[in-house]
């Protein structure tokens, strides 16, 4: 594992000098992914590494978490509190489509739960202007199958350094990188709504992915949910169509 995360650390230093930047951030939300990332990046550039911490609604757990991992690993941090922003905007958007009488009760979570993942976005790229930075991705092998991300979101990153790995080789990643241990063993969650988890919300668990990525047998309900993911997420895995005049 030390030869792995060795490798990734040379390749983010690799990443810095072929962009022309400074150095690299990432949004560090309390979980297993962010922490990995903050502490390879931290290895690759030491004294140009930035952890954000985006408070929105966020549960209490998340936001400790976050300020343990940042503190352990010693990247430096800034805290950007986005409440506030959230509850303005979408305050905003469900006023008008209700005075258009076109609002949809059924889909107001999902939309809500975007609008986070895409403002934290909006705020990393803003920081990563400010310090000539790189942001950094922490989605894994699991999520960028099934699409377990947000489109211009979480999604939306210069670089992805743990693509590659499973939830499971992530988890390995991390106690080598020696993350808090409440951190590595904690309930998978993006923390998009109270009581939130990712397994819950897929119907399948990080397990049973990681098994079908390996090419191994899983039960066939899990297959058809994992497949059934990956087909109707397909467009965030690639560029936006565009049209030629020559199709």
């Amino acid at each position: 594992m030390e030869e792995t995360i060795d490798k990734i650390v040379q390749w983010l230093r690799d990443q810095v000098k072929e962009a022309n930047v400074k150095g690299l951030l990432v949004g560090v939300s309390g979980g297993l992914d962010s922490a990995v990332v903050a502490n390879l990046i931290k290895r690759a550039v030491p004294d140009h590494s930035l952890g954000v911490i985006m408070p929105l609604d966020s549960s209490p757990d998340s936001v400790t978490h976050a300020e343990k991992v940042i503190e352990k690993c010693g990247i430096d941090k800034i805290t950007i509190d986005l409440t506030d922003t959230h509850k303005v905007m979408y305050t905003q958007i469900q006023d008008q489509l209700k005075q258009k009488k076109e609002w949809k009760e059924q889909n107001d979570q999902l939309s809500n739960a975007n609008l986070r993942a895409r403002l934290r976005m909006s705020t990393s790229y803003a920081l990563a202007t400010n310090y000539n930075y790189l942001v950094v991705g922490t989605d894994n092998a699991s999520e960028w199958y099934t699409g377990y991300f947000t489109k211009y979101g979480d999604g939306g990153v210069d670089i992805l350094p743990i693509i590659e790995f499973t939830k499971q080789e992530v988890r390995e990643m991390a106690r080598a990188l020696g993350v808090p241990d409440e951190v590595v063993n904690k309930k998978p969650s993006a923390d998009l709504w109270e009581g939130q988890t990712d397994e819950t919300e897929m119907g399948t668990s990080y397990d049973k992915i990681d098994a079908f990525l390996k090419g191994e047998e899983i039960p066939i309900k899990d297959k058809e949910i994992i497949e059934k993911m990956h087909r109707r997420t397909e467009h965030k895995r690639k560029a936006a169509n565009q049209f030629r005049l020559s199709n």
